[in-house]
């Protein structure tokens, strides 16, 4: 991943989310490698801005990057035994973030897209097409070259979970009309 994005890493950083990991929350306060970052809304807001930072490009220019899969992933929350959502992503020399999520059960299929931020190193995405459009999810870039990946996912400025994304195999992965090969 170092060599693949065009901002020249030395070293990853892994996010681990929850109470004495890299982010969590305590109340409505986020705190960053334990140090105060600011409210939650704050928080969401600058995510927000990150996932939205894709830049605009036409047809030709669109069809000329170079993408890595990183991989389909089922995603999961705490509370679930068995996933029905999805997750495919991919990554660009640029940082561009692009994928599909895919809910089994609803049958909905959504494109995403978003950015890797160069300073952070936080992979951040949230529907393309508007639809929840206030859902935004957030792990480290070096997150998604795991097996398992922990995930923040932003309801808004108010609610924020931490979810499981688990990497799928060629053969355990879902067959859908919207999916993107």
């Amino acid at each position: 991943m170092t060599r693949w994005l065009v901002y020249g890493w030395s070293r990853p950083v892994y996010y681990v989310y929850g109470t004495g990991g890299t982010i969590y929350y305590e109340g409505d306060t986020v705190y960053i490698n334990g140090s105060e970052y600011g409210t939650a809304e704050q928080y969401y807001r600058e995510t927000e801005k990150i996932a939205e930072a894709v830049p605009e490009m036409d047809d030709k220019k669109a069809e000329e990057i170079e993408w890595l899969p990183l991989g389909v992933f089922a995603l999961t929350s705490e509370d679930v035994n068995a996933s029905h959502m999805y997750l495919q992503l991919a990554v660009s020399k640029e940082g561009i973030i692009s994928g599909t999520f895919y809910n089994e059960t609803t049958g909905a299929v959504h494109p995403v897209e978003g950015m890797v931020d160069e300073k952070t190193q936080r992979a951040v995405w949230k529907a393309a097409d508007d639809s929840n459009s206030d859902i935004v999810m957030e792990t480290g870039i070096f997150n998604l070259t795991r097996d398992q990946a922990e995930v923040l996912v932003h309801f808004g400025p108010e609610k924020t979970q931490t979810w499981t994304l688990v990497r799928l195999s060629e053969s355990e992965r879902p067959q859908s009309e919207g999916r993107k090969e």
